[in-house]
């Protein structure tokens, strides 16, 4: 009966391979830094991510050769290794799929630095499952041509918006590959996903990068991952990553993690005053100190 156990959850598998040493060497943990709140220029973004020991950074593909040219210098000047953000944002089709596709190219092809990958914000929920179909073929066909990760988040109001509509997905297309925020999921159902675990076991095997930011059953962030009240949502979405790392290591393949905790209205405020509850910057020092210490050795 045990061995039987082992066979029907490969997870028990993998951490009984962890705990023997059985890890592939070639494993890497690589966390990276949001600019997401962030008010200063790229260059002082980028040499306060240096100096608090993140391996690089996750920004938007930029949208003019200025500010391209100073992202890069500034990625050259701090040894900084950089993930890309992509998305189209028009209501129709058409358009947003247009300027999706000139985004991710752009990113994904450039000649001065590879990305690690490319996260896509891609389509919209209220799309056809065939008009977000053919941006996910998109990306697929790009990433085998050019060998790069190019990565659909599970994100609200995007085409993987919900765990139920990620699972149509998964069960169409083989070789979609996401980046797993699973605070968006959480939000969206109002739960920790204890009914949705086999979805969450399906993309814990398609991730290749997390978004890490600790959500609830009422909103996609908690108010501060060290307070004793989240304790139950930390531990959810840890389970889940441990899942994810331990199949990584198995793999000895690249983890990337992003600290992703916001500024508001994602971090909660004091009502009339608006200050944050919490230091934003804080809190995704802690999570990647947490990240490292968790996953790294």
């Amino acid at each position: 009966m045990a061995s039987s156990a082992l066979l029907l959850n490969p997870f028990t598998t993998m951490a009984s391979t962890e705990k023997n040493n059985l890890v592939s060497a070639s494993f890497q943990l690589k966390v990276m830094a949001t600019s997401w709140g962030f008010d200063g220029t790229i260059d002082e973004f980028c040499a306060k991510v240096k100096a608090h020991g993140y391996n690089g950074i996750e920004v938007w593909w930029p949208n003019n050769a200025n500010e391209i040219d100073r992202l890069f210098a500034a990625l050259k000047k701090y040894q900084l290794e950089v993930g890309f953000l992509v998305a189209g944002n028009e209501n129709d089709f058409s358009a947003h799929a247009s300027t999706f596709k000139k985004n991710c190219t752009a990113a994904a092809t450039n000649t001065v630095q590879k990305p690690l990958y490319i996260n896509c914000h891609s389509g919209k929920d209220y799309f056809s499952f065939q008009e977000n179909k053919q941006l996910i073929d998109f990306t697929i066909a790009l990433s085998r041509k050019i060998q790069l990760p190019i990565l659909h988040e599970t994100h609200r109001s995007r085409l993987l918006y919900s765990a139920p509509a990620a699972k149509e997905f998964f069960n169409q297309i083989p070789d979609l590959r996401i980046t797993l925020d699973m605070s968006h999921w959480c939000n969206v159902s109002e739960s920790l996903l204890e009914d949705q675990q086999d979805t969450l076991l399906n993309a814990v095997e398609r991730t290749d990068h997390i978004h890490a930011r600790i959500g609830h059953q009422e909103g996609p962030q908690v108010s501060d991952p060290r307070a004793p009240e989240w304790a139950a949502a930390v531990k959810a979405h840890l389970d889940c990553w441990d899942k994810i790392v331990a199949l990584k290591k198995q793999q000895g393949s690249t983890l990337t993690i992003l600290t992703e905790f916001g500024p508001p209205n994602y971090m909660p405020v004091v009502p009339y005053t608006q200050q944050p509850v919490a230091n934003q910057w804080e809190i995704n020092i802690y999570m990647m100190n947490l990240l490292r210490k968790r996953y790294a050795s």
